[in-house]
């Protein structure tokens, strides 16, 4: 059996308050991989036409006060 079908099958016998702490732990792990990935990108320069674009838009008057 693969692990993944192993951890199928142990998800499935979870409690429902076992299954919403799993789900907020992957929720919570993903968001924080995104967070990395947002900012290794952000200091390698990757974003740097975002700020390009935002810049153009507001030089236009295209932008909406929040």
């Amino acid at each position: 059996m693969s692990k993944v079908n192993a951890v199928r099958k142990a998800i499935e016998t979870l409690s429902e308050e076992e299954y919403t702490q799993l789900r907020q732990w992957f929720s919570d792990r993903d968001s924080k991989k995104w967070d990395q990935e947002i900012e290794k990108d952000s200091k390698s320069g990757k974003l740097d036409f975002l700020i390009g674009e935002a810049l153009n838009e507001k030089r236009q008057g295209k932008l909406k006060d929040l």
